[in-house]
């Protein structure tokens, strides 16, 4: 799937970026850069893309990205000016320490969590996410001893969740940008209604059996995968919210029948809508 190449940018006496974003709209792209990003949802919730990876999102949740794996997140409500901020936002190269350091002993917790980050890793952490959050100002050597920390500490953390499939390989070519993103714009504004391959299509400025074709060869799912895993993110959410009944979120999420909806988010999440919400009241 092309993404858009991003250009990282960083200070002249740093090595490395760390940035706390007061728009939830930065990462709404579908995106790409050779450096690592590790960030830390402080507020809000929507949905992420991660390679072919497709989830709802949550303050707490703390994502490490790997070098070139395309990604982004979607807000639910989108903001483009805060007084405080949505996320803390590092960016970091492999080679940081040296290309050396990653063959020593010690390192090789370190080694493998990187190279694991080429998938995406999930974590939940609270102490972990304040300290992210405290490089953001600190200074210097602190700086770099810090995420060091950071990163040693998130590779020994047990329950982590690999997030993108290990068949997953990101095609780029040139032209694709623009089109990818326009139809994950349409089906983001567009998925609690009936959306019609002819529609998708034209969006997509290919002829129906065109798009079918293009789609599952750049993303490895069809488009109606896609769709579903969508709507059974956004049920998700109002279920946790729960404000309302199982049978007005089907509804509400896009789905035109209980069966198909109690079929599908069991598929993709393992459990019936209800023991979803009962797993989580619980908590």
């Amino acid at each position: 799937m092309r993404a858009e190449l991003l250009k990282v940018p960083r200070k002249p006496d740093d090595s490395f970026s760390v940035r706390q974003d007061l728009s939830n709209q930065v990462n709404n792209r579908w995106h790409y850069h050779p450096e690592l990003e590790l960030v830390h949802i402080l507020r809000g919730g929507g949905t992420q893309f991660v390679g072919d990876n497709i989830k709802r999102f949550e303050t707490g949740d703390i994502v490490l990205v790997g070098a070139n794996l395309p990604h982004f997140w979607r807000y639910d409500h989108p903001d483009p000016v805060a007084d405080e901020p949505y996320s803390t936002v590092i960016h970091f190269r492999n080679d940081l320490w040296g290309n050396a350091f990653l063959t020593l002993p010690e390192t090789r917790p370190l080694k493998a969590l990187l190279e694991r980050s080429g998938r995406g890793i999930l974590l939940r952490n609270r102490a972990l996410g304040s300290r992210i959050g405290e490089l953001s100002r600190a200074e210097g050597l602190d700086r770099l001893l810090a995420l060091l920390g950071v990163l040693r500490d998130i590779a020994a953390t047990p329950g982590t969740h690999l997030l993108s499939s290990i068949g997953f390989r990101p095609a780029f070519s040139e032209g694709e940008s623009e089109r990818i993103n326009a139809i994950y714009d349409f089906t983001l504004q567009h998925f609690a209604d009936n959306i019609y391959l002819d529609e998708v299509s034209r969006v997509a400025q290919l002829v129906p059996n065109s798009f079918c074709r293009y789609f599952k060869a750049k993303t490895g799912k069809t488009y109606s995968q896609f769709v579903t895993e969508i709507r059974v993110g956004h049920a998700c959410k109002l279920l946790l919210e729960g404000k309302e009944g199982i049978k007005q979120v089907c509804y509400d999420s896009g789905f035109n029948n209980f069966t198909s909806f109690n079929a599908a988010f069991k598929k993709i999440t393992g459990k019936t809508p209800r023991a979803y919400q009962e797993t989580f009241m619980e908590r």
